[in-house]
């Protein structure tokens, strides 16, 4: 039976133009040697410059895999819920029906390309950003919609999700920051007590 296997990792720290910072750049480099074991056909990544800078820095250390940009790796609010969930409801002012459908063809075009079975076993590396992370941490768990909401992940975080036929994803690792040293851990994340 083939298996999937989907290591998802949000891109390096950035800075507030896009554009990966020295600990970004770290970061990006430790998960790829983190990775480096592991026989990853390919490493897609969103469109951003921060997701396509941080594949380019891991591809490094894949050289038998191609680096490659998917489209539905994209920074994007995976679900607009119509009632928001207590606390969240100033995130969603100004989201209306419009912004709700692009959410919803944004999502179901995510996990109809990649949150599925494949062909052949394979190891697919994604490099993109918090949301699109959630939104498929959620789906593997079959879990509500809204449920994205407050599923957050630091910066090169990994999070292995595998997928088989005739048998729920199974999410092996969610947010695991071992590969960073503590001062690179817990970027992304607002200001807080962190283990």
């Amino acid at each position: 039976m083939a298996t999937r296997h989907l290591y998802l990792v949000r891109h390096g720290a950035a800075d507030p133009f896009g554009e990966l910072t020295d600990v970004g750049r770290r970061q990006s480099e430790l998960v790829g040697r983190r990775l480096a074991a592991l026989p990853v056909d390919a490493v897609w990544h969103s469109p951003l410059p921060r997701a396509a800078r941080s594949a380019e820095i891991i591809g490094a250390f894949l050289p038998e895999a191609a680096v490659l940009e998917a489209p539905e790796l994209v920074d994007h609010v995976p679900h607009v819920p119509e009632q928001a969930p207590p606390g969240w409801a100033p995130f969603f002012d100004g989201y209306g029906a419009a912004e709700a459908a692009e959410a919803e063809r944004r999502s179901s075009a995510l996990t109809a390309r990649f949150a599925r079975p494949a062909e052949t076993e394979t190891h697919e590396v994604l490099v993109t950003h918090a949301y699109p992370v959630a939104w498929l941490v959620r789906d593997a768990l079959d879990a509500p919609p809204a449920r994205w909401l407050g599923l957050n992940c630091g910066n090169t975080a990994l999070t292995v999700i595998e997928y088989r036929d005739g048998l729920a994803p199974a999410v092996l690792l969610y947010n695991d920051m071992g590969h960073l040293p503590a001062g690179l851990r817990w970027t992304g994340f607002g200001a807080g007590v962190r283990p």
